[in-house]
């Protein structure tokens, strides 16, 4: 049977390398499933497949894993955005592990005018990240960028990279519409929980590579937009289609 336990690691993974678990993964190996030396665990680093492998040593504050064989090879990534106004409260977490879920390459947090948290803990995010891929049996891990203004962002759009921009106060087409020409790459924009200037809108809607959709007849939480909006595109689009 295929061990169930699987872990993020950053090492490289190779048939018979032998990786070093951290402290933290250490001791939820041993004192919480109880595991002990020649216990079957999984490994992925969002760059080499998953990896059947087996404890060869474990201790205190560290063990030792080796690989025995590939499982899964490493799938390539839909590119796929969220450019996100970060929220107050613990939303702003659960925006990253659902976006983890629904399978973005790139969280990339933008400051707008109305956004009120500007900044992020990134090695909290990272890891809260990587806690979803573990779970839910995704190979890939989003980047998690650190927040700049909106504009500079769109600045820095990707060669054939469409953003679908959430604009729930003006005419907009449904997500179907906006994507019958199948760009090759796409951003999803959701904006703050007061929304966008419309000197934002109007900015947002002249520029070329920007389309305004619309997500339904209710008006959504800013977190609830960004699940419900990747749930569309990754039918219509990514890697659910």
């Amino acid at each position: 049977m295929k061990p169930s336990q699987r872990l993020y690691v950053q090492a490289e993974l190779t048939a018979e390398g032998e990786i070093a678990l951290d402290a933290g993964q250490t001791h939820y190996l041993a004192h919480v499933l109880r595991l002990g030396v020649g216990a079957e665990i999984l490994l992925f680093n969002g760059r080499d497949g998953e990896w059947q492998a087996r404890l060869t040593q474990i201790g205190k504050k560290t063990a030792i894993a080796q690989c025995d064989r590939l499982l899964r090879p490493q799938p390539a990534m839909v590119k796929l955005e969220l450019w996100f106004a970060p929220i107050k409260g613990d939303r702003t977490d659960m925006i990253v592990e659902k976006a983890t879920e629904l399978g973005v390459a790139r969280i990339c947090p933008v400051v707008s005018d109305r956004t009120i948290v500007r900044k992020l803990n990134l090695e909290r995010l990272r890891a809260r990240a990587a806690e979803a891929a573990e779970q839910c049996g995704t190979l890939n891990v989003p980047e998690i960028h650190e927040p700049i203004s909106l504009f500079d962002r769109l600045d820095r759009l990707a060669a054939g990279q469409v953003v679908l921009f959430a604009d729930e106060a003006g005419e907009a087409v449904p997500v179907a519409q906006a994507l019958t020409d199948r760009p090759s790459g796409l951003a999803l924009l959701t904006g703050p929980e007061g929304g966008f200037t419309p000197s934002e809108r109007t900015r947002l809607r002249a520029h070329p590579h920007v389309r305004a959709v619309h997500l339904g007849p209710r008006i959504l939480r800013a977190d609830t937009a960004t699940f419900a909006g990747l749930a569309l595109i990754q039918s219509l689009w990514g890697d659910w289609s």
